[in-house]
């Protein structure tokens, strides 16, 4: 099938994927899959060997995935181990086409140029789409290196049988654009639960103004949400994280800082149409000030100062009624100093979320700031489950098992 009838598979839809481009002839053909998979919404990066460049030039994958391409381990793009760093980056690795040098080379754990030591540093699944003479397929040497890397766990896409660029007619063509597509998201599937599901996540407390330097906030530092962006990334997801607060960087998380409850409803809203699942963590204000001071409030001319609030619309509540929002799995949390079941269940019936964690704030080991939590998770079917102590990304992984099997097929 063509790859331009090939539709690139939802798992693949905004993975973090590395070609690793060796030399062969069908290296050319690594062109348009990495258009394709560009185009459906991956972030792809390209290294190539050395031979690989003499059957076609980096400019050209540069030019379909918009980034630059590492040729060797010394062309660093800014980082001073670039195959490290490429390794810890993707969460999918292809290798294509793998000639029976390469494979041989990897087989035996080498690691002389960018493509094979970025194989060994790898901390995700690999798939390998061998392509050579058909000659040079059926050897012994080259199956049992095919062999020893199906046992470590790589992923390998048989070879086609056709004519071949020496002009034989047998198994060794580079399998077909749909094949590989196939054993790419099969790869991702069985390791990335969330893979190509669109995820949002709030975090911190909401800084409601009072004046020009003044608001009015809460003790939320952010943690738990962006455990649950971090983790969310990790299986796979695309994730927004829509914060009040400063976490460190993840290649998985998109970041949009906001301060206010009118702020983060606004990112909300352009977010949520796209979105699978919602995951509202942030500490957002019930109430803040009815007038906000253009300017700053002095205390020798106003020795008394008195506040009117006004309350703050229920976010979560808020999305749920909007057509936008329907068909999103809504999550809500639940920040409780007693009763946390009954005031969990509660609130999550008030304001339609499909789950809610319920956790106990007035614990001092897991409470505000606390690298850890404990609480209980709850659904609409009735159905409830404790988490004992453990650390915020601990946490985060256990509502995302007890979650993901809810979400809708797509």
């Amino acid at each position: 099938m063509p790859l331009d009838r090939t539709p690139v598979p939802d798992e693949l839809r905004g993975l973090r994927l590395a070609l690793l481009v060796s030399g062969g002839i069908a290296a050319y053909k690594l062109v348009d899959l990495a258009s394709a998979l560009a185009q459906a919404g991956c972030q792809v990066r390209v290294a190539m060997t050395q031979s690989a460049a003499r059957f076609v030039g980096p400019p050209s994958f540069q030019g379909v995935t918009g980034n630059a391409v590492l040729t060797g381990l010394w062309l660093s793009a800014g980082s001073p181990e670039p195959h490290v760093e490429l390794g810890d980056w993707a969460q999918l690795i292809f290798l294509a086409p793998a000639t029976a040098n390469i494979i041989g080379r990897v087989a035996s754990g080498r690691s002389d140029d960018i493509v094979t030591a970025t194989l060994l540093a790898a901390r995700c699944p690999v798939v390998i789409a061998p392509a050579m003479n058909d000659a040079m397929w059926s050897k012994p040497a080259v199956q049992e290196n095919v062999a020893t890397l199906r046992h470590r766990g790589v992923t390998v896409v048989e070879p086609e049988t056709g004519h071949l660029a020496s002009g034989h007619v047998g198994t060794g063509r580079l399998a077909d654009a749909s094949k590989l597509l196939k054993a790419m998201a099969d790869a991702v599937r069985s390791r990335y639960d969330l893979a190509g599901r669109r995820v949002i996540v709030t975090a911190g407390g909401t800084r409601e103004p009072i004046d020009t330097v003044r608001f009015i906030s809460n003790y939320s530092s952010g943690k738990m949400g962006f455990a649950l962006a971090s983790a969310a990334a990790d299986r796979g997801a695309r994730v927004t994280l829509v914060t009040t607060a400063n976490h460190p960087e993840h290649h998985g998380v998109e970041l949009r800082h906001v301060a206010t409850a009118d702020e983060m409803l606004a990112e909300l809203r352009a977010e949520i149409r796209a979105a699978d699942l919602l995951m509202m963590a942030a500490a957002v204000a019930d109430f803040r000030p009815a007038k906000t001071a253009t300017s700053k409030i002095r205390r020798e001319s106003t020795p008394k100062l008195t506040l009117e609030l006004e309350s703050i619309p229920d976010l979560v509540a808020t999305l749920g009624r909007e057509k936008d929002a329907e068909g999103v799995f809504r999550v809500g949390f639940a920040a409780e100093d007693s009763d946390l079941a009954a005031e969990g269940l509660e609130k999550m019936n008030r304001k339609g979320l499909q789950a809610i964690v319920a956790n106990d704030i007035s614990r001092k080991d897991t409470g505000f700031g606390s690298d850890d939590n404990a609480g209980v998770v709850m659904f609409t079917d009735g159905s409830s489950h404790e988490l004992e102590k453990m650390t915020k990304r601990e946490m985060a992984d256990r509502i995302l098992d007890l979650v993901v099997p809810r979400l809708k097929k797509t």
